[in-house]
């Protein structure tokens, strides 16, 4: 039988931990050439009311494992709310969204699985940022100014939890009320102290971890409001990267990797976070956050850089002063994610009984595809 996972479900067995660990193992085999992804690739199709239909997908895999594709199905657009630009997507309609992840048995080719990919979707992005403070924030950081108050803000002070000792969270979003919702409900879930600032100037100061974790579509760290030894990471701000200016404040860079080229086309290796193809490709989608015309950042900061592989073979460090700010960020393995911790999801699910099942021959054919 082949399992139908739904968030629910997924909430009720996946932790923070959990993943944390899957995604570091995942870096590790992908280091070893024991997994494989690709970039993310995005298809665009202007819709008749000036929005932008788009249909995301990233895949992995790994030997001994599970393979994984996760796929998206939105209408994406971007408006203006409280004088701040925002990246906003439905599916249907507003308030609902389609992604699914399909996870199949590389040993035998079997659908195992279809996952909502909501609650793991945050969970991957929040154990992201709890790897790279692990490796690279000081080990004394206990500080964290959080620049957003939604989901990826709650999934990342858990991951935050799982990796360093923090006792105090600086939070600032620009609606008022969902950032006093979030102080109320972290004091409550995790007993630290949750300060509400009214200015994102205020959430730097003193801090140790800044974490910018919007749907802004321009970029939310401030350059001139960074510390010595502060570590900076940064989701969905902008086009995912900081800004320049804050670039050239940043000592050290770890990038978890980037995703393998095609075996025999290495001209074809590339660090961009996306890859779009486009209907009417010459007309402007009105999105500044992914303009069409335009690659998706790679490697930023190219003399800054280091990577799992420079960690796991001892030939780099990352940060070697307590003075030193360092910025860490994924990279374009989005699919190499998936398969690991989908593949978790789905052995955690089932060993508690959980998932609707529908049987396996519906998506199988006697005709050779």
């Amino acid at each position: 039988m082949t399992l139908v996972i739904n968030n629910d479900m997924v909430a009720q067995v996946l932790t923070m931990q959990d993943t944390i660990d899957a995604l570091e193992k995942a870096y590790r085999d992908l280091a070893e050439r024991e997994a494989v992804c690709r970039p993310r690739i995005d298809v665009q199709i202007p819709t008749r009311d000036g929005k932008v239909y788009q249909w995301g997908t990233m895949e992995g895999g790994s030997v001994g494992g599970y393979f994984a594709i996760r796929m998206k199905s939105d209408v994406t657009y971007e408006t203006e709310y409280e004088g701040v630009r925002v990246h906003e997507k439905y599916c249907s309609e507003p308030g609902l969204y389609c992604g699914l992840i399909l996870v199949t048995n590389v040993e035998n080719g079997e659908p195992l699985a279809f996952i909502n990919d909501g609650v793991l979707q945050h969970m991957r992005v929040g154990a992201d940022g709890g790897i790279g403070v692990k490796y690279m924030s000081r080990e004394d950081s206990e500080v964290v100014c959080m620049l957003g108050s939604g989901g990826m803000a709650r999934s990342h002070l858990d991951a935050f939890l799982c990796v360093r000792d923090i006792k105090k969270v600086q939070v600032f979003s620009p609606t008022k009320a969902n950032r006093e919702l979030y102080a109320e409900e972290m004091r409550a879930k995790h007993d630290i102290e949750v300060v509400v600032c009214n200015n994102p100037e205020d959430a730097y100061k003193g801090a140790d971890i800044i974490a910018g974790v919007t749907n802004s579509s321009v970029p939310v760290v401030i350059a001139e409001c960074l510390e010595p030894g502060q570590h900076i990471l940064n989701v969905g701000g902008g086009t995912g990267m900081v800004g320049s200016d804050v670039q050239e404040r940043v000592d050290v860079y770890f990038r978890f990797g980037n995703a393998p080229a095609p075996v025999g086309l290495p001209e074809m290796s590339l660090a961009d976070e996306w890859i779009t193809y486009a209907a009417r490709p010459d007309v402007d989608n009105g999105i500044t956050q992914k303009p069409l015309g335009t690659r998706a950042h790679g490697v930023a900061m190219p003399d800054k850089v280091i990577y799992f592989d420079d960690l796991l073979e001892g030939t780099n460090r990352g940060r070697t002063s307590s003075e030193q700010i360092t910025y860490s960020e994924r990279g374009n393995l989005q699919g190499n994610q998936f398969h690991a911790v989908a593949g978790r999801t789905y052995e955690l699910a089932k060993a508690e009984g959980l998932g609707h099942e529908i049987p396996t021959e519906w998506l199988l054919q006697d005709i050779r595809d």
